[in-house]
């Protein structure tokens, strides 16, 4: 048998190959094919039965799963919403299928489990002069697709994606169709860091030490400690993605990965989401290794970390202990488990990880407090409902007031901390509860 030829086409002649019935995956995160979506939802209506899986949505085509009935044509799939209005409303009217998976398990889903993979759909580097495109910014779960393997692979040939290292190439032969486009790739929206969440970043690097290897989840709650390791030395990192502001403690020598104990030398992680800045200095940087997820977040793997620091987000933490950080109430999906689950388990059983939960003392206006006795005690009514994390797994809970240190620690001992670094405004009413439920 001969190599297959890759055939080049436009995005529209591209998708005419998908067929009813076809499950679709696009790329994860940045590396969103630019115009494929867009193109599969615009002949929507000549198929029935498709879905589509994806995380985060970036392009426009997320808007089409909105309209009247079109989940008979191509159904929305994700274990992870990125706050998007348009999914969240899909997933509340069940329209779409939202399938509660930490990161690391995503390709198992791919490669064995429930979506079959017969489309998939990214973004790639030009080839180099013997053939081979850098899968870029996403590498997670694209290996379960070719492992699978899908019955039609269709790229975009993009000269805006880096070329990233580590498990991170394909060769053109394993494109059925390329669509050669001119481009940037989605970037990831920047904002301010409020004073909140400078003071959160202070409390957080206050319990970093030197030559931690570092895990800093996705958002400007978790990503405010990296301003505060300045001062640090030889930090080593082992994350899912590499944040927007981690490249100046690169150069300045503070994160060198020296003292990790594996892939030494190395940054290790599998996705990235930034700007233009943030992409070129990944462009041919060695320093950078892209791994699958099911490598990267494996509990095993992230636990033979010396000294790990797993930085993540909530959305609400109870005075058990008990962390919630994926649902609003009990229908509105924020999110998802993401790699946060991933973190919580390695952390478990490494000898000497910290596991960090960052949040602001409370909602936005000062509304509520986002520590509550239970989630049934307080007026809030998007208070989240179930938890993600729970209190047998919490560790060092992290505010704009300070660090609850809860592993280890009584019921009563625990409550006492969280009080401690709510919001002043909340601390009274925690008081009472809290003696109510026989926690002081």
């Amino acid at each position: 048998m001969g190599v297959k030829v890759t055939k080049f086409v436009t995005a529209v002649e591209a998708v005419q190959a998908i067929r009813s019935g076809d499950e679709i995956v696009l790329a994860n995160f940045c590396a969103e094919p630019r115009y494929l979506p867009e193109a599969v939802m615009d002949r929507a209506h000549e198929l029935q039965g498709c879905r589509m899986f994806h995380l985060t949505p970036f392009g426009p085509f997320q808007t089409k799963y909105l309209e009247p009935g079109m989940e008979k044509h191509v159904r929305c799939a994700l274990p992870f919403c990125g706050r998007r209005k348009s999914v969240r409303q899909l997933i509340k009217e069940g329209r779409a299928d939202f399938y509660p998976l930490s990161f690391a398990n995503y390709p198992e889903l791919l490669r064995t489990g429930d979506f079959k993979t017969d489309v998939f759909m990214l973004a790639v580097s030009p080839p180099n002069r013997d053939g081979y495109c850098s899968l870029g910014v996403s590498v997670d779960y694209a290996w379960a697709c070719f492992e699978r393997p899908a019955r039609l692979v269709i790229a975009e040939i993009n000269p805006y994606m880096p070329v990233t290292y580590g498990r991170s190439f394909i060769h053109m032969s394993d494109i059925d169709y390329a669509v050669e486009v001119d481009c940037p790739i989605f970037e990831l929206e920047q904002f301010e860091i409020t004073d909140v969440e400078k003071r959160i970043g202070e409390n957080v690097a206050s319990i970093v030490e030197d030559g931690s290897t570092v895990q800093i989840g996705l958002g400007a709650v978790s990503e405010a400690a990296i301003n505060f390791l300045h001062e640090k030395k030889d930090l080593g990192i082992h994350s899912e993605m590499v944040p927007e502001g981690l490249r100046p403690l690169v150069e300045s020598g503070v994160i060198n990965n020296s003292k990790k104990s594996i892939h030494k030398g190395k940054i290790v992680c599998t996705f990235h989401g930034g700007t233009k800045k943030l992409y070129d200095w990944l462009d041919h940087n060695p320093i950078v290794e892209m791994q699958p997820v099911d490598y990267v977040n494996n509990p095993q793997v992230i636990a033979q970390n010396y000294k790990m620091v797993a930085i993540n987000a909530a959305l609400q933490v109870d005075l058990f202990g008990n962390i919630y950080s994926d649902v609003l109430g009990l229908e509105d999906q924020y999110s998802g488990s993401g790699g946060q689950l991933d973190f919580v388990l390695g952390c478990a059983i490494s000898r000497d990880a910290k596991l960090v939960t960052t949040l602001p003392s409370a909602t936005r206006g000062g509304k509520y407090s986002r520590i509550v006795a239970h989630p049934t005690l307080t007026d809030n009514p998007l208070a989240p409902q179930m938890p993600l994390v729970t209190r047998y797994n919490a560790d060092h809970v992290v505010t704009e007031f300070g660090v609850a240190k809860l592993r280890g620690r009584s019921n009563i001992d625990r409550a006492s901390a969280l009080i401690k670094i709510a919001h002043p405004d909340f601390r009274g009413q925690l008081e009472v509860q809290a003696k109510k439920l026989g926690l002081l």
